[in-house]
C-alpha cells in the first residue's frame, strides 16, 4: 500500500539503496563497503541493528535541521540537488506561457522571494478568511468547509473519489473521518508525558497563531482552548489507527440521501456533490459514526468556536507559505515540538518539497530524461520477476494452505503489474496556471487543479496506467485495488557508487528484499490478501487457510507489541502488522532469490563475511536511519511503519538462516525459539 506516512519524509521506507543497482556483477569487483559501518564491540545475536549499522550511526550525528538522519538522507541530498538545478535553470529561462519551464521557473522564483511574502502577508488569504468571517449559522461552518477542500485545507472529514474496493473497475465518491491538526486520534488521549507536552505546545500553538491572525493574547489562548475542545471530541469519535486498516468494516455503501437521512440531517450530500458534478448512485463511507458525532458537535458547538476551527487550519496549511512570522510559527509547532529539528531546513530545500507536491509529473520528465536511462528501467523490470519466480515456488510449498487457496494465490501473483522507473504515459498539466502574484496563490492553483483532477476520476474508467507517485519520489507502493507494485525512478538510484561495486548479496538484500520483495508480499500480508487477483475485496480464502494465517500473524502482532522504543510507548502490532509481514515476506523472497546466484554457490567470503551475512547486512544497510525522540513517539501513535530499528530486529529473529550466519545462541536477545518464531510466507 501507499504508506500512511504525511509526516515523515520517505527516508525511512526502503532507506539505503545508495550503493545498490541490483544488476549482477563479477565476484572480483565490489567494493566491501559494509565493514566501515559495523559496531563490532557489539554481538549481533544481542543487538543486529548496532552491529550493523552502529559505527556510521556514530559518525553521522543527525543534523540540526534534520528530525533523522540516515542513508536514505544521502540519496535525498542527490535529489534535492538536480531537482534545484532543473528548478534554478528553468527560473533564468524566458519561456513560453504554459510550457513545463514556465511553471516550474515561476513557481521556484515566487517561493524563493521572502520579502515579498512578507510585504502581502496574509493578504493571500484574505477571501478565504473573509468567507470564515461571514459565517452565523452550522450550515454556514459546512458551507466553508466544503469550499476549503479544493485548496487542500482538510477540515470535518476527508472526501475523494477512489476505486471502488470491492468493484475495482468503478471511481466511487468517498467520505472519511478527518478534520483532526494532530497527526491521529491517539494524541488527544495518550497520556504519556512526551504526548501530553505535545498537546501543551498544540494549543500555545494555535494561542500563536491567533495573534498573527490579529487577535488579542488572551483573546487567542481562549480561542486556543476551545479549538482544542472541539478537535478532541472529534478525536474521540474517530476510529483508532489499526481498526482503519480493516477494509470490510472500513467499507459501507450508501446513497448521498441515506448518508443524510440516517447520519448527517444537516448536510445534503446530493447537493453538495452535485456542485462539484457529482451524481453518484452511492458513497463509500468509512465510518459511518464519525459523521454522526460530528453532526452533532456541529450544532452543540458554538458557531464562533467552529469559525475559529476553520480559521486555525486555513492559517496552519497556508503558513509555510506566508511571511516569515506564519512560516516561522509553523516550524516552531510542527518543526521543533514535533519533530525534534534545532532549526530550520533550507528554505530552497522547502521549496522543492512543496514543488514537487504542485508539480511532481512536470519536474519527473525532465528528471527521467536527465537522470533514469531506459537500461536501468529494464534492469529492475527483470528484478521483479525474479522475485515473482520466487514467490511462487515458496507459495507452492505452502504446508498450512489448501491447493484451492494456493491456486488463487498463484493467479493472483501471476497477475500482478509492475510499474518500474517513470510513466508510459504522462499526466497533462496543460490547465494548470501558475503565475508570480504570489506563493500561496500558486499553492492554491495547484491544489485547485489536483482537486479537479480527483473528481474527474468519477464516472471514466479507471485509468490503470496513472502513478500515485511521481519518478523522483524516494518510495515505493503496492496498490491492491490495481494489484499492482509501483517503483519510481528514485528508489532505484546509486549515489556516489557504480554497479561493480555492489555485490550481488547486498543488492539483493537492499533491492530484492526491501523494496521489490516487501512491496510484492504487501499483495499477500493481512490486509492486501484480501483483494483478489482483479482488485476486488473478497472473501478469495477458504475459513480454515484464512484461520491459519490469522493465528501465524497474531504472533507477529505479539512480537511486536511486546517491543518498548520510548519508556511507556509500545509499538503497534496490529496497526503495523501490514508492513511487519511485507518485510518479512521481502527478507524470505530475497534471501531465495539471492541462493540462486553464482555468488550464493561459490561461498566466498568479501571482507571477511559470507555471501550470507553479506545478505543481512545488506538489508539491514537499507535502515541504517536514527531519528529524534520526538519524531519515534510520533511515528508509535500514528504510524503503521515500525520504526527502522525494529524493522531489522524483528524480521531477522524469525529467520533460521540469519541464526546460522551470525551464530546466534539461546538466551541472547535476538534469539526466539522456533516455536515462537513467525512463519506466513
Amino acid at each position: 500500500m501507499i504508506p500512511s506516512l504525511a509526516p515523515f519524509r520517505v527516508a525511512l521506507l526502503s532507506a539505503a539503496l545508495a550503493f545498490a543497482s541490483g544488476a549482477a556483477v563479477a565476484a572480483d569487483a565490489p567494493q566491501d563497503f559494509l565493514a566501515a559501518h559495523l559496531d563490532t564491540s557489539v554481538d549481533p545475536g544481542v543487538d543486529f541493528f548496532q552491529y550493523a549499522n552502529g559505527a556510521w550511526l556514530k559518525a553521522h550525528p543527525i543534523p540540526a535541521s534534520e528530525s533523522w538522519w540516515g542513508i536514505g538522507n544521502e540519496v535525498e541530498e542527490e535529489l534535492y540537488a538536480r531537482l534545484r538545478t532543473i528548478s534554478e535553470n528553468a527560473a533564468k529561462t524566458q519561456a513560453a506561457a504554459g510550457s513545463d519551464q514556465q511553471k516550474i521557473g515561476d513557481f521556484w522564483s515566487t517561493a524563493m522571494d521572502t520579502a515579498r511574502a512578507d510585504r502581502q502577508g496574509v493578504a493571500p488569504l484574505r477571501d478565504e478568511l473573509a468567507r470564515i468571517d461571514a459565517i452565523t449559522t452550522p450550515a454556514g461552518v459546512v458551507d466553508a468547509a466544503f469550499a476549503l477542500k479544493p485548496i487542500g485545507v482538510s477540515t470535518l472529514f476527508s472526501l475523494f473519489v477512489a476505486q471502488d474496493d470491492k468493484d475495482s473497475a468503478t471511481m466511487a465518491v468517498q467520505a472519511y473521518q478527518g478534520g483532526l491538526g494532530l497527526p491521529e486520534r491517539d494524541f488527544y488521549f495518550n497520556k504519556e508525558a512526551g504526548v501530553a507536552k505535545i498537546r501543551a505546545e498544540y494549543v500555545a500553538h494555535i494561542a500563536r497563531t491567533f495573534e498573527l491572525l490579529g487577535r488579542k493574547p488572551a483573546e487567542a489562548k481562549a480561542a486556543a482552548q476551545r479549538v482544542m475542545a472541539f478537535e478532541t471530541a472529534l478525536a474521540k469519535a474517530s476510529r483508532r489507527l489499526e481498526d482503519l486498516r480493516d477494509p470490510e468494516k472500513n467499507y459501507n455503501k450508501l446513497s448521498p440521501a441515506d448518508l443524510t437521512a440516517k447520519y448527517t440531517p444537516s448536510i445534503d450530500w446530493r447537493a453538495r456533490l452535485a456542485e462539484w458534478g457529482l451524481h453518484p448512485d452511492y458513497m463509500l463511507v468509512g465510518q459511518p459514526e464519525f459523521f454522526a458525532a460530528e453532526e452533532k458537535l456541529l450544532h452543540a458547538t458554538p458557531v464562533s468556536t467552529l469559525k475559529d476551527y476553520l480559521r486555525y487550519h486555513l492559517a496552519d496549511t497556508y503558513a509555510p507559505y506566508l511571511s516569515t512570522a506564519f512560516d516561522g510559527e509553523h516550524f516552531r509547532f510542527h518543526g521543533k515540538a514535533m519533530s525534534g529539528q534545532e532549526e530550520q531546513r533550507p528554505r530552497w530545500k522547502r521549496v522543492v518539497d512543496e514543488e514537487n507536491d504542485a508539480l511532481g509529473m512536470v519536474l519527473g520528465r525532465i528528471f527521467v530524461k536527465d537522470y533514469f536511462p531506459e537500461t536501468s528501467k529494464r534492469r529492475y523490470t527483470a528484478m521483479v520477476e525474479a522475485i515473482r519466480d520466487t514467490f511462487r515456488d515458496r507459495i507452492q510449498r505452502l504446508d498450512w494452505m489448501s491447493d484451492a487457496t494456493k491456486a488463487k494465490a498463484l493467479a493472483k501473483l501471476a497477475a500482478v503489474t509492475s510499474k518500474v522507473g517513470y510513466p508510459d504515459v504522462w499526466k497533462d498539466y496543460s490547465t494548470l496556471q501558475i503565475g508570480r502574484d504570489s506563493y500561496a496563490a500558486n499553492v492554491m492553483a495547484a491544489s485547485r487543479w489536483q482537486f479537479r483532477d480527483n473528481l474527474s476520476k468519477f464516472g471514466k474508467p479507471v485509468d490503470r496506467t496513472e502513478w500515485g507517485m511521481t519518478p523522483q519520489t524516494y518510495n515505493a507502493y503496492y496498490n491492491p485495488s490495481n494489484n499492482e507494485i509501483v517503483l519510481p525512478a528514485a528508489i532505484l538510484m546509486i549515489p556516489g557508487t557504480t554497479d561493480a561495486q555492489v555485490d550481488d548479496a547486498v543488492a539483493y538484500g537492499y533491492v530484492a528484499a526491501s523494496t521489490i520483495g516487501h512491496e510484492i508480499t504487501h499483495g499477500f500480508d493481512d490486509q492486501g490478501r484480501q483483494y483478489d487477483q482483479q482488485g476486488n475485496l473478497s472473501g478469495w480464502w477458504s475459513k480454515e487457510d484464512e484461520d491459519r494465517f490469522n493465528a501465524a500473524a497474531q504472533k507477529m502482532v505479539a512480537q511486536f507489541d511486546a517491543y518498548e522504543p520510548l519508556p511507556g510507548l509500545h509499538i503497534n502490532g496490529k496497526a503495523s502488522l501490514g508492513e511487519n509481514i511485507a518485510d518479512y515476506g521481502g527478507v524470505l523472497l530475497g534471501l531465495e532469490a539471492f541462493q540462486k546466484t553464482e555468488q550464493y554457490r561459490k561461498g566466498e567470503k568479501i571482507g571477511g563475511l559470507t555471501p550470507v551475512q553479506r545478505y543481512f547486512l545488506g538489508y539491514a544497510l537499507g535502515w541504517m536511519t536514527q531519528q529524534r525522540e520526538q519524531v519515534l513517539r510520533r511515528q508509535l501513535l500514528s504510524d503503521v511503519h515500525a520504526p527502522a530499528k525494529w524493522r531489522v530486529l524483528a524480521p531477522m529473529s524469525n529467520i533460521p538462516e540469519f541464526y546460522e550466519a551470525f551464530g546466534v545462541k539461546p538466551g541472547q536477545p535476538m534469539w526466539r525459539k522456533p516455536e515462537d518464531r513467525v512463519r506466513i510466507w
